[in-house]
């Protein structure tokens, strides 16, 4: 039986993606009998899954609260130039600050997008004034406080 190529992936590899992405501590034997293959076809298919870049890594979900990370913060950045150079700056600036989640160049009325957690506005502020403010380029932000988390992280639907 031919394995399915990088670009060639069957019902029993969608569904085990389906199922680790809902639940990453599934153990091998679970999985198998989910998707109704032995448990060494199952590892060999879930390893090239995670050869070919299908799945980028496995990591818990914490609990934001419990960290003191209860505050979800979205940031609109506006550099002062839109060209290459500003953007490598600031994106290599960014990746330093541990408190930014997520960094997203976007089309629209800014040039990047922030998600951050912070223990509360108090904090951010500080962060703010501090560190986001005076990174390279930036010329304009407008923040965003999360009031309800709606949908976070939902699962891809393939």
């Amino acid at each position: 039986m031919k394995e399915p190529s990088e670009h060639d992936l069957d019902r029993v590899d969608r569904r085990i993606l389906q199922l680790l992405q809902k639940d990453g501590r599934m153990t091998n034997a679970e999985l198998a009998a989910s998707v109704h293959v032995s448990p060494a076809t199952c590892h060999r298919r879930t390893q090239r899954l995670f050869d070919d870049g299908y799945i980028k890594g496995v990591r818990a979900q914490i609990a934001p609260e419990k960290v003191e990370r209860s505050a979800l913060v979205l940031v609109g950045v506006v550099l002062d130039r839109s060209t290459p150079e500003s953007f490598r700056t600031f994106e290599a600036a960014i990746r330093k600050l541990k408190f930014v989640l997520d960094c997203h160049l976007v089309a629209g009325d800014f040039d990047f997008f922030l998600k951050i957690r912070v223990r509360d506005i108090n904090d951010f502020n500080r962060m703010h004034g501090d560190q986001l403010i005076s990174l390279p380029g930036v010329r304009q932000t407008r923040t965003f406080f999360v009031m309800k988390e709606v949908v976070d992280n939902a699962p891809l639907d393939f």
